[in-house]
């Protein structure tokens, strides 16, 4: 009498693998592209702290975050666009942008960034 031993292949197919590689090289694509966003938001987080702490009125405030982001290189916000307000005696320095990602064709993502100091 013989067995027939059935053996199970584990593993993964080759178009499984060509899936999974592409689905990783596309999220790697995305994300190379967010993480500068990230990047600059940081930035302006630190700029909007360091204008909160230095300046006293809203033109000084804007004065120092203007310097600042000459130098991080912070296109997002301007000066202008940010809301300065007075809790307490603390100055508060508030912020809010959106910015786009072009992915493919008419799809976009869309990340919407807003901070204050502390």
């Amino acid at each position: 009498m013989s067995f027939q031993r059935k053996s199970r292949q584990r593993g993964i197919s080759f178009l499984g693998l060509i899936v999974f590689a592409s689905l990783l090289a596309m999220a790697g694509v995305v994300m190379a592209q967010v993480f500068p966003t990230v990047m600059e938001f940081m930035a302006i987080q630190k700029a909007a702290q360091k204008a909160a702490i230095e300046g006293q009125t809203p033109a000084e405030i804007r004065a120092v975050f203007a310097k600042a982001s000459a130098i991080d290189d912070i296109k997002s916000v301007k000066g202008e666009d940010l809301d300065i307000t007075k809790e307490g005696d603390k100055v508060v320095v508030s912020f809010a942008y959106d910015r786009e990602i072009h992915l493919v064709g008419p799809a976009f993502l869309t990340l919407k960034y807003e901070g204050r100091s502390k």
